[in-house]
């Protein structure tokens, strides 16, 4: 069986890698287009474009796929292949050839981009990956198998990526070969009980301390990699890239900057958050100790606080 891989981030690397190393012929790879970034806004390519070549494997980058069908219909593959592309699939690419879809969550809970930061920002201790057939709509398409995955405490999105895309690489091979057999079966999914999720603004990020402190931690979680929690001091913005409770006190006024030798706390709604992990503007990612030793305090009361 020839497959055509549509997919950008980490969690389609891991999947083509292992696509790759399968019985299964990859003619290529499409995935999104270059992208501005730092500080230059020079335009730079996604990682899995290296990957793609490293593997001789032709790529494609199309901003708009419904101008190049004739192009798609010119590449010999049976079925496409979509994990974390990030675009809907138009139907007149779903209609050259058939298309499965490699989508961590248990659907129809998480249906769209943000299936595991969403899972991490509502505290879910379990999530799953979910290969199905794709359709026009948002991955409201008949579902081929899923399978259950339990988030840890210690778990956040960077974590759960290869966990999840090794266990949709596994579903996935397994259901092409059902298909070679024809013995691969297709559930639907219950739309009523369909869940949707939104993309992720940068804004999105700002811990706000009159919230529950657990919601605050999640976000840490949800938001390691992009856009990362953060918070201001004065004018300092400080990103967070792991944070724990404390404790549930509520002694001080929400916001507030605890004094504790050697950790980092803020008074939250119920509770106090411990901060592990920061960075400010420019400077390396440390722990809180270190971060402390070298951070002057302009204010003691998190600047960005409703």
């Amino acid at each position: 069986m020839k497959v055509l891989f549509f997919g950008t981030p980490e969690f389609a690397e891991i999947v083509l890698k292992g696509l790759v190393e399968s019985e299964f012929e990859v003619v290529g790879v499409v995935c999104q287009n270059d992208k501005p970034a730092g500080r230059g806004k020079k335009m730079v390519s996604p990682h899995i474009v290296e990957l793609a070549k490293s593997l001789s494997l032709p790529v494609y980058q199309f901003e708009k796929l419904s101008k190049y069908i004739e192009e798609f219909k010119k590449i010999d593959y049976d079925y496409a292949i979509t994990a974390s592309y990030g675009k809907i699939l138009p139907k007149s690419l779903l209609d050259i050839k058939p298309c499965i879809n490699v989508h961590p969550s248990m659907l129809p809970k998480y249906r769209g981009a943000t299936p595991i930061q969403s899972a991490l920002l509502n505290g879910d201790t379990k999530t799953g990956v979910s290969v199905m057939k794709t359709d026009v709509g948002m991955d409201d398409g008949d579902v081929y198998v899923q399978r259950e995955v339990e988030i840890l405490p210690e778990d956040d999105y960077l974590t759960l990526i290869p966990k999840l895309a090794n266990i949709g690489l596994e579903l996935l091979l397994d259901t092409l070969r059902k298909i070679e057999k024809g013995t691969a079966k297709l559930t639907k999914q219950n739309h009523d009980k369909a869940t949707f999720v939104k993309m992720i603004e940068k804004s999105d990020g700002l811990l706000d301390f009159s919230a529950p402190v657990e919601s605050l931690v999640n976000k840490v979680r949800a938001y390691v990699e992009s856009p990362v929690a953060y918070l201001f001091i004065g004018e300092d913005r400080i990103k967070v890239y792991k944070a724990q409770v404390f404790d549930r006190s509520q002694n001080e006024k929400v916001g507030t900057i605890i004094p504790m030798k050697n950790r980092f706390l803020i008074q939250a709604k119920d509770g106090v958050l411990e901060i592990l992990r920061c960075q400010t503007a420019g400077g390396k990612v440390l722990d809180a100790k270190a971060f402390l030793n070298g951070f002057h305090f302009k204010a003691m009361v998190v600047s960005a606080c409703f």
